[in-house]
């Protein structure tokens, strides 16, 4: 009972402090998650900060200030279990229950999306894709996702329970699709399209763009070739 008590207060906790805690924080989250899932997977048990940050090339101090954000969860003597550690980060990151997604365009980039296997494993089902070509509605993808009409967003999203959209038309197409999504009452959006979108202040908008990507690596090559002339 206590122990339950712990992890009830520890889940609180992280709701509480949902709205102070960086973003760059919670990124550092999902990485400590992915390296406990290798570590459990190797069978490991027990490991300290210091420990995790040598394996993986990670900071010791900024592991624990971290987590210490969320609660104490390390056992002096021993560090971290590794299993139950894993299991509070999922709760923290809000992946201890199914979320439902939608993918907004049915191209080559929303199919394979659709299809990766690695949201599944996360938690993260793909429960529809969104078109407004005539052909493609009606169709799946290769697993099995059915595709919709966009103009049936708000009537699908709420049936199916979508709790996060992405975005992945052309740059055209993207503010129109994003007011579409808003409108359905989706407050969660990772936009795959080129270019800067507008969403209201209750929807929380990352934007994923390859072109910038790859644009700062053209631009290392660059510095590192300037060095070799």
């Amino acid at each position: 009972m206590k122990q339950s008590n712990k992890a009830a207060s520890r889940a609180q906790a992280g709701r509480q402090t949902a709205d102070q805690v960086s973003e760059l924080t919670t990124n550092r989250l999902s990485v400590y998650l992915r390296c406990l899932n290798v570590l459990e997977s190797a069978g490991v048990r027990t490991i300290s900060s210091q420990s995790l940050a040598e394996q993986f090339h990670l900071n010791a101090a900024q592991i624990r200030k971290d987590l210490a954000y969320f609660g104490e969860f390390g056992v002096r003597g021993v560090g971290y279990y590794v299993r139950d550690l894993k299991r509070h980060l999922r709760q923290i990151l809000g992946l201890d229950r199914k979320l439902r997604v939608a993918i907004m365009g049915a191209g080559n980039l929303g199919l394979a999306l659709a299809d990766y296997p690695g949201f599944r494993q996360e938690g993260f089902e793909i429960s529809a894709l969104f078109d407004n070509l005539r052909e493609k509605v009606g169709q799946q993808s290769r697993l099995g996702v059915p595709i919709y009409d966009i103009h049936d967003l708000k009537k699908i999203a709420k049936r199916e329970g979508i709790r996060i959209a992405v975005i992945a038309v052309p740059a055209p197409s993207a503010q129109q699709v994003l007011n579409l999504v808003v409108a359905a009452g989706v407050k969660a959006v990772l936009n795959f399209s080129p270019g800067t979108l507008q969403a209201p202040p209750d929807v929380k908008l990352k934007s994923v763009d390859l072109t910038v990507s790859l644009e700062s690596l053209s631009f290392f090559l660059a510095q590192d070739n300037g060095e070799d002339a």
